[in-house]
């Protein structure tokens, strides 16, 4: 029987790929993905035949061996972090717009320090 925590919970949504476009994705060759996934270091389902990767075990995989976290950061989509334009400031802050709030929050800290105390 649901209780009431398990209603407002969302089920987790399950991200899969392939052997090559996890290959291409971690800058690896594609034997190495088979190598970790015979190793049961990567958890998978078989869809028609073909391996379909959970992406969160992918990743945690890559965390684990340097070699492959290096391929990533060089070879991998790491590569293109660098270049993306992200403009929402509540997931990669301008470092202008972080400049101006420490401006600003120094400014109000003088503000109350020149307050005379009630």
């Amino acid at each position: 029987m649901p209780t009431a925590d398990n209603k407002t919970e969302k089920p987790k949504e399950m991200i899969r790929v392939s052997v090559s476009e996890a290959a291409r994705l971690f800058g690896v060759n594609a034997q190495t993905i088979r190598r970790a996934v015979a190793a049961q270091e990567i958890t998978y389902v078989v869809v028609a035949g073909r391996y379909k990767l959970n992406f969160e075990s992918l990743v945690k995989w890559s965390q684990k061996h340097t070699t492959v976290k290096n391929k990533l950061a060089n070879r991998g989509i790491g590569q293109f972090v660098g270049h993306w334009k992200i403009k929402n400031p509540l997931y990669s802050p301008n470092p202008k717009s972080l400049q101006s709030k420490e401006k600003d929050g120094d400014k109000t800290e003088k503000n109350d320090e020149t307050k005379p105390a009630d």
